[in-house]
């Protein structure tokens, strides 16, 4: 199991280099090449929706991004720390239930068409969302 890691500031120039890196680690990882778009799709979703999460409420901190391949998956986690005062507790909730203010438009909903597998932990401290796609182990390049 390989884990990248990668933390980033609050611009939008970085979603950018965000997408490329994860489409890169997904192709290394041996994900379809028919599923690359997808995934610098979805994580680009996810990296826009942090940094205006993080615009808004903490431009200081850092957004991490968590790319790894498990058991044949690939697993991208975006993780931000905007505070909501809506969740109490982090726990995975259902994606239809969530409110307008954490779709932030229709982003979560578009990621969710996007990847093979979503969940969303909403906290005070913040939210995660963690994608993933299925992976050929015997895909990988040296």
């Amino acid at each position: 199991m390989a884990t990248v890691e990668l933390t980033f500031s609050a611009l939008p120039a970085h979603v950018r280099t965000a997408r490329l890196v994860a489409t890169a680690i997904a192709r290394r990882t041996g994900v379809e090449e028919s599923l690359l778009d997808e995934v610098r799709l979805a994580v680009g979703e996810a990296c826009s929706r942090a940094v205006e999460a993080h615009r808004a409420h903490c431009p200081g901190e850092p957004i991490r991004i968590e790319l790894r391949d498990d058991s044949g998956r690939f697993e991208v986690t975006v993780s931000d720390q905007a505070p909501s005062d809506e969740i109490q507790q982090e726990q995975p909730v259902d994606l239809g239930a969530l409110s307008d203010s954490f779709m932030s438009g229709f982003g979560i909903a578009v990621i969710a068409g996007l990847a093979d597998d979503v969940e969303v932990f909403p906290s005070p401290k913040g939210m995660r969302i963690r994608m993933s796609w299925p992976a050929s182990l015997n895909g990988r390049t040296p």
